[in-house]
């Protein structure tokens, strides 16, 4: 294992990345190359040339062959001015714009490194301030991998040269590596795009539009099982349902500054007289019900709730099945409070966090971001007292709830501080979903209040909150997380009834009456398809319940049951097996 910070190595790895590009290709032009978890990337801008994802190998060698070399980098800085005409003289014009750029926001010197044969010989110069290894050979060659090649806008603008982006995979020991290649060949098995279309669940129409996903009959069923749950929670909670329409006029937006924040994102809708928005965010039109409301002190907190969708002009490039879209249903919530209330409302809404991922199987190895401003406030609406007030207001509630919290700097709304929480799925992955924010500021702009006992106006606090997130983007994780093989209360195919031959289709339509009269979703394969070929397509669209009924079921009203998740095959009587999966269905087992 290296003594460096494993950051270092990857930036290290980088600049050898680099060079080995370079030495291959002496016409490429160097764009940026960072660190970045997981590993590392460098862009390239390859002119004319073709580059194609084969190539990977040729410089992963390369890079091998340098670090051998056993080269020595070696830092030193130029005036800002000697740089520029130093880049410019190896025709670098990425570096010279870097270089410029850093000119004009007041930097004198510029960084660079040089990678230095063991001749003294100079093999290559980047510009860069490090820090780097000391020697290429403190690097382990077995601990990195090229990975895969994309498209990247050179300063991530649309208007700017698309370039080549080389990701690379880097960890502190081999062990790691191969960890996280069999943890990548696993998701491969997984992806919700493949599944997806392999189970019916969701469609993409190129008619209709990237982003903007289509829910299969199966796939809905999912959906609606998800947000039952999650009302189900809510309802004990004194929580309210309400509806909002998806367009509101611009001025709703320009007064909660969802406008001037979403910018190019917001989809615009041109009505006879009036300019309208598609909604990008449900709390806008939630403070208009509260607003439309004359409330005491007695009366709060309001709690309001919606599984509402929104929208948003993703760039096309960044849509990705369900994870990405541009049709976002959010189940979200939103609390008007006094201060003194928060706490007691950030532990119920923790609450329900809790259960619905324990539920889920996702609540080992969670940590929550206790997300707050950065040193630049200019980025974030609000004056210093709301903001001081909201950030101890969710620390005292993380540290009520012994919630695994780190306070995260620069990572909060623009409206206010939030605690996300992270979880890992079946395969390790973490992936933020729950999340509460505090907000003193939409109901200043809104000018919210409620009569307190002195019989004067008070300003509420709002709390969002949203449990699962985005459904679409939740469902996509669910169906990797289960691999397609959902719990039985989710699994849009709980039975499949397989008759052995046509002599028992009687039977089999008697036990699938009866599945379905106790609620069951179950499905009947009556076709001509021989036995083997009918439970191979149950097994192919992951049910979980394979019944078999041939002659001695028909005598005993029993099933032979084949459980898709575990392989275990039992013969149990009808009534029997019905009352044992709707304990499991209402149970919510994993």
């Amino acid at each position: 294992m290296s003594s460096y910070p494993i950051s270092t190595t990857r930036h290290s790895l980088a600049h050898i990345m680099a060079q080995a590009v370079k030495s291959l290709y002496p016409d490429v032009k160097l764009a940026i190359g960072p660190d970045i978890e997981n590993g590392f990337y460098y862009d390239f801008d390859f002119g004319e040339v073709k580059f194609e994802e084969a190539a990977l190998k040729d410089i992963e060698k390369k890079m091998k062959n340098i670090i051998k070399q056993n080269q020595k980098f070696e830092h030193s800085t130029m005036p800002v001015d000697e740089a520029i005409k130093f880049l410019e003289s190896k025709g670098e014009p990425y570096k010279v714009e870097m270089a410029r750029d850093l000119k004009a926001g007041g930097e004198t010197e510029i960084g660079f490194y040089r990678n230095i044969s063991q001749q003294g010989a100079e093999a290559f110069v980047d510009m860069c301030r490090g820090p780097h290894v000391e020697k290429t050979i403190e690097i382990d060659e077995n601990t990195f991998k090229l990975d895969k090649i994309a498209g990247a806008y050179w300063k991530g603008s649309e208007k700017n040269k698309m370039l080549t982006r080389i990701y690379a995979l880097a960890f502190e020991t081999r062990e790691e590596l191969e960890h996280h290649l069999k943890m990548f060949e696993e998701a491969k098995k997984r992806d919700h795009r493949i599944l997806g279309k392999k189970l019916k669940l969701f469609t993409i129409s190129e008619l209709i539009g990237a982003g903007l996903p289509l829910m299969q009959p199966k796939g809905m069923i999912i959906r609606k099982a998800i947000e039952d749950y999650l009302w189900e929670m809510h309802a004990d909670k004194e929580y309210h349902r309400v509806w909002t329409p998806h367009i509101a006029k611009e001025a709703l937006y320009e007064c909660s500054g969802h406008a001037a924040k979403f910018g190019d994102e917001l989809f615009r809708v041109q009505g006879k007289d009036e300019a309208f928005i598609m909604k990008p965010m449900n709390c806008p039109h939630h403070m208009q019900i509260f607003a439309d409301n004359q409330f005491s002190y007695r009366d709060m907190p309001i709690r309001y709730f919606e599984p509402a969708t929104v929208y948003r002009d993703e760039k096309t490039g960044q849509l990705s099945g369900l994870t990405r879209v541009r049709s976002i249903t959010q189940d979200d919530g939103h609390l008007f409070c006094r201060v003194g209330q928060i706490k007691d409302e950030v532990t119920t809404i923790v609450s329900i966090i809790k259960q619905f991922y324990t539920t889920m199987g996702m609540m080992e190895g969670y940590w929550v971001s206790l997300s707050v401003r950065g040193e630049d406030k200019s980025k974030y609406l609000g004056t210093d007292e709301a903001w001081n007030t909201a950030e101890n207001a969710l620390e005292d509630a993380a540290k009520a709830n012994s919630l695994n919290y780190k306070r995260i700097e620069g990572e909060a709304a623009f409206y206010g501080p939030k605690l996300d929480f992270m979880f890992r799925d079946a395969i390790g992955r973490q992936w933020q979903l729950a999340t509460i924010q505090c907000d003193f500021n939409l109901p200043e702009r809104f000018d919210l209040s409620f009569i307190n006992e002195k019989n004067e106006k008070e300003r509420p606090v709002v709390i969002h909150r949203a449990i699962a997130g985005s459904l679409e983007r939740f469902m996509g994780i669910m169906i990797e997380h289960f691999a397609g093989t959902f719990p039985l209360w989710l699994a849009p195919v709980q039975t499949v009834v397989v008759p052995v031959s046509e002599n028992f289709f009687g039977y089999a339509q008697e036990v699938q009456d009866s599945l379905k009269k106790a609620g069951i979703r179950s499905e009947l394969d009556n076709s001509n398809d021989g036995l083997n070929k009918k439970v191979r397509n149950a097994e192919t669209s992951h049910t979980n319940y394979i019944l078999v009924v041939g002659e001695k079921e028909m005598n005993e009203k029993s099933v032979a049951v084949r459980n898709y998740k575990t392989k275990e095959q039992s013969e149990v009587k009808l009534v029997n097996f019905i009352e044992n999966i709707q304990k499991e269905i209402e149970n919510k087992r994993l």
